[in-house]
């Protein structure tokens, strides 16, 4: 197994999603990096997870997006982590 150098490593997704602090290149970045699909699945799951972490019930979430029950259910239990990234992020 070979060991990543210093200069790969700074292209790792976590070290460059973290030096962008500027909004609008967040958001040329994500376009640059995902597919239009790609970038609605993100936006699918931080909206279920918003929607579950204000309360909602999950058939609620999924009637509401119109998403199966089983993709709802992924995020629920992500946030049962209280050590998860989810809860981290969105106290």
């Amino acid at each position: 197994m070979s060991k990543t150098s210093k200069k790969e490593a700074d292209w790792s997704v976590e070290r460059i999603l973290t030096n962008i602090k500027d909004v609008k290149l967040m958001s040329v970045f994500l376009k640059d990096l995902l597919t239009p699909s790609e970038l609605e699945e993100i936006k699918r799951r931080l909206k279920i997870i918003g929607l579950l972490k204000q309360g909602m019930p999950q058939r609620e979430v999924a009637k509401k997006l119109k998403i199966a029950i089983a993709t709802i259910t992924r995020g629920a239990r992500m946030l049962k982590n209280p050590n998860g990234g989810f809860n981290k992020l969105f106290k």
